[in-house]
């Protein structure tokens, strides 16, 4: 899909609201991003800190609005009802560290609700590793009668999805934690192949479902985590709750065009939601919901998305050389970066996006015995209107001081490519590199396409 404004994407509104507090009292406390357990890396997580009523990042999500795409099935293609928004009383940070998806039912009966996706389209584990999707989740906290309709969600579709609309369910879908009605029991299913019928039996999706562990879904926090693994054969998708496993598919179930066109392409991208009505919740209420019994105002609370591979690092150590060309999308970690197809030579990819504070990881760079003194990396930018920043080099932890950076401007646009260079102090061995970025303003200032040094 074509990219919005960028003053769109780091917009954030910063308007304090009355925000609805769940029967039972304040949310469970926030809970930091867990660090990667041993012997993995983390790809992307979003933790939702920020103050009480602002928008999470719009570096790391899109906010979904209406009934549904823009030429897209009508009511997301499901039969829900509620129309989606990107107002903060349906849609913000509580100031706790927790993200909150709010419907609520008007005057007039119209009910409201958000569903966001990440921007990144590409989570899908590299050949021979495991990728683990994780969210820290506690359901509406609302049940019996009034909870009728309701339908939270934290999911993935694949990226062919997006500007296509009509390739469902061939694509994939993985339902990492569906609850409907308040029932005290999370769902995992798997979408693909065709609708209706097929290998995935659709439009119900190979699906399991349990009750969650100890408290119930909606009264307490739980972890819903998902695992793509390509280090087994045949491959497994795998689903979790609060670590124990409730649900496994192999790739042995089916044939080699619907495996391949629902892992083949280009990988994931993640949604949370908290629909109203449709399919789900009718089927399983044995009739149309919500009712008049239904209350609003029930939030979904969400404490942190991640996104893990195995495997400490991509690269063995040494495994890149310092002097050769480093594809900037080649990154090990990053934070509020996105990858996007580049129109400089040789094509490719670019990272883009990069504002204050945000960074990329390489690990394992070999700048052998004699010192590196140069940095050299491709860059663009479209910021205008004065907005510049630095492109700094750091060294085994982003806490320590840059050993080179240099300032980079608007260049005449987002693919208006200039390969700038600077001096850094003298660097042997092998080491850890961040890239870390740094502007007085808050706006989106550089792509980078690739980088090196040089002695």
């Amino acid at each position: 899909m074509p990219r919005p404004p960028r003053s769109w994407r780091r917009a954030a509104l910063a308007v304090l609201v009355s925000l609805s507090i769940p029967a039972g009292g304040l949310a469970a406390a926030h809970a930091s991003v867990p660090p990667p357990p041993a012997g993995w890396s983390l790809v992307w997580s979003d933790d939702f800190d920020g103050p009480a009523g602002s928008l999470p990042s719009s570096s790391n999500w899109q906010f979904d609005t209406g009934h549904g795409y823009p030429g897209g099935p009508g009511n997301w293609g499901t039969g829900e009802i509620q129309r989606y928004t990107a107002d903060p009383a349906n849609l913000s940070l509580d100031g706790g560290g927790n993200l909150r998806i709010t419907p609520i039912r008007s005057g007039s009966g119209e009910w409201t609700s958000a569903r966001i996706e990440t921007r990144r389209a590409d989570f899908k584990p590299a050949d021979g590793r495991i990728l683990r999707i994780e969210g820290r989740i506690q359901m509406p906290n609302v049940t019996g009668a009034q909870a009728l309709g309701y339908w939270p969600a934290f999911w993935a579709l694949g990226s062919p999805y997006r500007g296509n609309y009509w390739n469902w369910p061939s694509i994939g879908e993985f339902d990492i934690m569906e609850n409907v009605n308040g029932i005290n029991s999370v769902w995992g299913v798997l979408h693909c192949g065709v609708n209706p019928g097929g290998p995935c039996n659709e439009t119900s999706g190979l699906g399991a479902s349990r009750a969650c562990p100890g408290s119930s879904c909606q009264s307490a926090m739980h972890t819903y985590r998902f695992e793509w693994d390509r280090s087994v054969s045949p491959n497994q998708l795998r689903w979790y709750v609060d670590g124990q496993q409730f649900h496994s598919v192999s790739q042995s179930q089916f044939d080699a065009t619907t495996w391949n066109n629902m892992t083949g392409h280009a990988g994931y991208f993640l949604l949370l939601n908290v629909a109203m009505g449709g399919a789900f919740p009718d089927g399983v209420a044995g009739h149309a919901t919500p009712t008049a019994a239904t209350v609003s105002g029930r939030p979904m609370l969400v404490d942190y998305v991640a996104v893990w591979q195995s495997g400490s690092t991509t690269n063995p150590p040494g495994d890149r050389d310092a002097y050769s060309t480093i594809q900037a999308e080649s990154f090990d970690g990053q934070s509020g970066l996105n990858v996007e197809t580049t129109s400089d030579s040789g094509g490719g990819q670019n990272i883009g996006w990069a504002a204050n504070g945000d960074w990329a990881l390489y690990r394992g760079v070999d700048f052998g015995s004699s010192a590196a003194r140069q940095f050299v990396a491709r860059v663009a930018s479209g910021a205008g209107g004065g907005v510049s920043g630095l492109v700094e080099v750091r060294l085994d932890s982003r806490s320590n001081a840059p050993v080179g950076s240099f300032a980079v401007g608007d260049t005449g646009g987002w693919q208006n490519w200039r390969t700038i260079p600077a001096n850094i102090s003298g660097v042997t061995g092998v080491h850890d590199v961040y890239l870390t970025f740094s502007s007085g303003q808050p706006a989106d200032f550089v792509n980078v396409n690739w980088f090196n040094f040089g002695r």
